[in-house]
């Protein structure tokens, strides 16, 4: 972890980071670790009615699979927040109302640099699961993380992010 130049004692936790989360129009500070974006097909088999001997398959339906971000337990209380909204269904009052606790999320990954490389949009998220103390011991004030995981509808990558170039400038081949 990078230190600090005048208080040798003082860790920098963001100067590791090596992706950025951004929702509501703002960056989420302090995310140390993101879930696999995981997309599964189903497969659906079917038999031929000429044909007896095997069976054929085609793609059935998609799900994506729940997300999980950790960070270092903060004062923040955003995903605390945003579990409330999700839990009240969306209003204080308690009337569902999916357009005020869906979010979509830009996860962006950076390079050496710490230049966007890749880019991510994961669409229709809300908070399923959130630890409001998470497992804590004697030893473990110092190192405790808090998580939220993510239901979401699908994932698209930001294809306008141009690719990443090379410690000299140049733009790398696929050999590199």
């Amino acid at each position: 972890m990078a230190r600090f130049t005048v208080n040798a004692t003082r860790s920098d936790p963001y100067k590791d980071f090596k992706f950025r989360l951004k929702w509501d129009g703002r960056y989420v500070a302090g995310i140390s670790k993101v879930g696999a974006l995981t997309r599964t097909t189903e497969v659906v088999e079917y038999r031929d009615g000429g044909d007896p001997s095997g069976t054929r398959k085609l793609p059935g339906a998609t799900r994506f699979e729940p997300i999980t971000l950790e960070r270092g337990l903060t004062s923040d209380s955003e995903f605390e927040q945003w579990m409330n909204l999700a839990s009240a269904g969306g209003a204080p009052d308690g009337q569902v109302s999916t357009r005020k606790f869906r979010k979509d999320v830009r996860l962006e990954v950076m390079d050496e640099a710490g230049k966007v490389a890749l880019a991510y949009t994961i669409f229709g998220c809300w908070p399923s699961q959130y630890p409001a103390v998470p497992d804590l011991d004697a030893n473990a004030l110092v190192l405790a993380f808090e998580s939220i995981v993510l239901e979401n509808e699908g994932w698209e990558r930001d294809h306008s992010v141009p690719r990443p170039t090379g410690p000299a400038g140049k733009r790398r081949t696929r050999s590199e």
